[in-house]
């Protein structure tokens, strides 16, 4: 889709990469600092290791986290918010405030 300059299209390109369930709650733990494939996994205990390593290689895909592995047996994987990761903190913020205002 191609992106026309207006609110309607940046609000929803923002959604595509927060808006989902598991990404949301993935960068809201990762607000923490890094964090390993397990640990992730046990703040979401109820997400398949399947639909986590997916929404992992989304985000990261999307350049809001950053995978680091560590060359040893076995591999020691984790992940941190990019710079563009962290500035996502605002838009949850606001979104807070909103829902704390409006939604009962």
């Amino acid at each position: 889709m191609k992106c026309e300059k207006t609110i309607q299209c940046y609000v929803e390109k923002t959604l595509d990469v927060i808006g989902g369930k598991w990404s949301f709650l993935i960068i809201k733990n990762l607000f923490e600092g890094k964090m390993r494939f397990g640990q992730i996994r046990k703040c979401l205990n109820n997400i398949s290791p399947k639909t986590l390593t997916s929404c992992l290689r989304d985000l990261e895909t999307q350049g809001i986290i950053t995978r680091h592995v560590l060359p040893v047996i076995p591999p020691n994987v984790s992940y941190t918010l990019t710079e563009k990761g962290l500035d996502v903190d605002c838009t949850i913020k606001n979104m807070q405030c909103w829902g704390e205002k409006w939604v009962k």
